[in-house]
């Protein structure tokens, strides 16, 4: 999954922020609006073989009972959301994560002695 990810993904430095990763990755939720309900949905856009991985990874979190994301679909799930609802706010948080650890990865590779020779 991870190679997939960095396969699909580049230098994570070609995005300014975590929500622009997860726009391009399709785990970024639009709002779908009707009279006075605002619901949202996950995307349809972006990078359908980076959002199947997110995917797959979330779902692998959710089966997991002691995994941070276990607890944090949990959590979702007390707070009154739907299952499809919380899955989809446990992929934008590893979409979030995953950003965060290629960026920093970057940097420490960018800091290293020799690095690009």
């Amino acid at each position: 999954m991870a190679a997939r990810m960095i396969g699909r993904t580049g230098r994570a430095h070609r995005f300014s922020t975590s929500a622009a990763f997860a726009n391009y990755a399709g785990a970024a939720p639009v709002e779908i609006a009707s009279a006075d309900k605002a619901r949202h949905r996950l995307s349809r856009s972006g990078d359908r073989q980076l959002n199947s991985v997110l995917h797959t990874i979330a779902i692998v979190q959710i089966r997991m009972p002691k995994s941070p994301g276990h607890a944090y679909y949990q959590r979702k799930l007390s707070e009154g959301k739907t299952p499809k609802e919380a899955k989809r706010c446990l992929k934008r948080r590893l979409a979030d994560h995953a950003w965060r650890v290629m960026i920093a990865d970057e940097r420490k590779a960018k800091s290293l002695p020799n690095h690009g020779t």
